[in-house]
């Protein structure tokens, strides 16, 4: 799965095909972008979809909800099988998938990311991602940023828990959406901060998204040269060694490894 995940309203299946083709995984979205009375038809237009399932994410709505129930009915009909939990707070919920769905557990909420180290540790979730505007909501505040655009401290103390336990346990991290569509300059250093800090992907809310997120974790041409001439280096030496100016040790190593597979 590349770095750019599309969020699509699930009852707009007008859309499903476009955002799929112009994203590296779309996320069939059945919670907050779809209104009460139409999470039926949504539900109903994800089922008849035809998208790859191997491209699609399903978001469903909050555990131990009615509407959580519905679309867990809705998904062992069709062919997706992985899908992102929101309002994720207890792993015990988990419980209601079967062995052979994946689930990315999207921690949201002040239990949720309190409850991050837990949730990362249940044997079927692939992926975390976490959510600043439902967390500043659910601290009772009113915003996820300044007035200069960077997030609050209890964002990024999210932020970096998510992250931390996601890494501690072996599972990809996905960062939260950057709501404000005018602001691809900010949207593109956010991203390039999540790829740098090990994040695998980003989601987006909007097509023109899509393209920002992947340049910004697309490695510059002089760090993958520098990481290939590195790696070539480090057989033939033995430990701390010096290279083009620098002391090269295992984690730069390991450092020069993540940006080939990211140019990868």
């Amino acid at each position: 799965m590349g770095p750019a995940l599309l969020f699509c309203p699930a009852d707009r299946p007008e859309r499903f095909t476009k955002a799929s083709d112009r994203s590296d995984a779309v996320i069939l979205d059945l919670e907050d972008a779809v209104r009460a009375e139409a999470k039926a038809t949504a539900r109903e237009a994800v089922l008849a979809s035809d998208l790859d399932p191997t491209r699609v994410i399903v978001r469903v709505n909050a555990a131990g909800t009615e509407d959580f129930r519905h679309d867990l009915a809705m998904l062992a009909r069709s062919p997706f099988r992985t899908v992102m939990v929101a309002k994720s707070e207890d792993p015990a919920g988990f419980a209601a998938f079967d062995d052979d769905f994946s689930l990315i557990a999207l921690c949201e909420t002040a239990r949720g990311v309190q409850a991050a180290d837990r949730i990362a540790a249940h044997p079927q979730v692939v992926a975390m991602m976490w959510g600043a505007e439902d967390l500043v909501a659910s601290l009772g505040g009113t915003s996820s940023r300044r007035d200069d655009g960077a997030y609050r401290d209890i964002a990024r103390y999210a932020r970096a828990r998510v992250l931390l336990e996601a890494g501690a346990r072996g599972v990809a991290a996905i960062d939260a959406v950057h709501i404000d569509l005018e602001d691809e300059d900010g949207l593109e250093r956010e991203a390039r901060d999540a790829a740098a800090s090990g994040f695998r992907a980003t989601a987006c809310i909007h097509p023109r998204q899509v393209e920002v997120v992947r340049r910004a974790y697309r490695p510059a041409t002089e760090s993958v040269d520098w990481a290939r001439r590195v790696l070539e280096a480090a057989r033939s030496e033995r430990g701390v060694f010096r290279f083009e100016g620098r002391m090269i040790d295992e984690p730069v190593l390991r450092h020069a490894r993540s940006v080939i597979d990211r140019a990868d």
